[in-house]
């Protein structure tokens, strides 16, 4: 029976891929790709040789259909990202819905991800947390900003190395610059950076530092906080870039 398995990379580290991650891939009739460039510098190094198809944001509406076919004449079928798990805030949910639709099997490997690392190391409260990938860049933003002031549960984002500026300070203008936050960066890597402090205090760090790598912000829910003063945009009316 045809089965898909979405197997996790490492996001840093090539020594925190499990060893059954290390089994399927080997194992697999197919292996379908964020970036086959990116994915085959891994596999070089576990001394896998497999036919490896490209699956990514820009082309999974066009290819799904073909690759479950595929998919359905293979016993065995490895999905990977360039790194993390696929489906989170990368390509996987459309193959994974449209394998599950005919009849094929998927099952989802455990292993690296980027925010648990992050939400781990902030020492804000993980009991209670959600997880809320990247912004908008423009449409829905302000929106957006607006729900997570009244989050009360602490919250996570990513974010890229050349917009975290402007998100820390737009999170500080809607939240205010109190809120604790962390803010992890090349997680698992030579240059890892844990960041804890308040939004004013990430702001004043952050902007004398020259930022690299993918971003993690762990941000402080309100709890009991008062959201309708300081730091809560009263307009409804977003600015030009929002």
């Amino acid at each position: 029976m045809p089965k898909l398995f979405l197997v996790p990379t490492p996001i840093g580290n090539l020594e925190d891929i499990t060893l059954r991650s290390i089994r399927v891939l080997r194992e697999a009739d197919l292996i379908l790709a964020e970036d086959t460039r990116t994915s085959g510098i891994l596999l070089r190094h576990l001394d896998i040789q497999k036919t490896v198809l490209p699956y990514h944001q820009h082309n999974e509406h066009k290819v799904a259909d073909s690759l479950v076919r595929r998919i359905t004449s293979c016993n065995s079928t490895a999905l990977v990202t360039d790194a993390g798990t696929p489906g989170i805030s990368d390509p996987g949910f459309l193959i994974v819905k449209k394998c599950l639709e005919a009849g094929i099997s998927v099952e989802t490997l455990p292993g690296p991800t980027a925010f648990v690392p992050a939400l781990v190391n902030s020492g804000l409260a993980a009991d209670r947390f959600c997880f809320e990938g990247f912004l908008p860049h423009k449409k829905g933003r302000v929106t957006r900003l607006k729900a997570l002031a009244a989050e009360k549960r602490t919250f996570i984002l990513y974010e890229s190395p050349h917009r975290l500026m402007k998100t820390l300070e737009q999170l500080r203008e809607y939240l205010g610059g109190d809120r604790h936050a962390g803010i992890s960066r090349e997680l698992s890597k030579m240059y890892e950076e844990n960041f804890r402090g308040t939004l004013d205090e990430s702001i004043r760090h952050f902007s004398s530092a020259t930022v690299k790598g993918e971003i993690v912000i762990v941000v402080e829910g309100c709890g009991d906080r008062e959201i309708s003063g300081s730091g809560q945009k009263d307009s409804d009316t977003p600015s030009p870039e929002e």
